[in-house]
């Protein structure tokens, strides 16, 4: 079995943004669902739910022992980037319950076809509007790394 080793995620203080690319071995139209649809980003992020699919649709991102991540979309470009606000603070030690759009980041998936497999690069900003921007950054950029490594796995069957 092929494993896909990709690099680990990179903070940049100077513009508050966390970034990672990764490789995964499948079509673009399976990483489009896989980081679109509700019922498949739970398999691999956490257990999502959104009210609708396109601009403006709200919902949450569930993670156990954390709570319920209050969730936005905020841009679509099928099947090439999705961008989606979240309220996940995690210096601020509470969740809102809905989009704080001043004190709020957004990541957004851009997906490139790489031969029969997917170039999928994670961007997100808006650090600096948090509670605490470095220990959010240095938290997400350690999430981005478990989180996308959840998914090359789940394409690839690996635990």
């Amino acid at each position: 079995m092929s494993m896909t080793v990709n690099e680990e995620s990179v903070v940049d203080e100077r513009t508050f943004s966390v970034r990672r690319t990764i490789r995964i071995a499948a079509s673009i139209d399976k990483v489009w669902r896989a980081v679109t649809q509700p019922e498949h980003i739970s398999a691999w992020f956490g257990q999502t739910v959104l009210d609708g699919a396109g601009v403006g649709a709200t919902g949450t991102m569930t993670f156990p022992n954390y709570g319920a991540v209050p969730l936005r979309i905020e841009a679509i470009d099928e099947p090439h980037s999705v961008s989606y606000r979240w309220g996940n603070d995690d210096a601020a030690g509470h969740l809102h319950e809905t989009v704080d759009p001043e004190h709020s980041t957004v990541f957004t998936f851009t997906l490139e076809p790489v031969g029969d497999a997917t170039q999928l690069t994670v961007v997100e900003t808006g650090f600096e509007t948090t509670s605490d921007p470095r220990a959010n950054l240095a938290a997400h950029r350690e999430g981005w790394n478990s989180e996308l490594d959840k998914l090359v796995a789940l394409f690839e069957k690996r635990p």
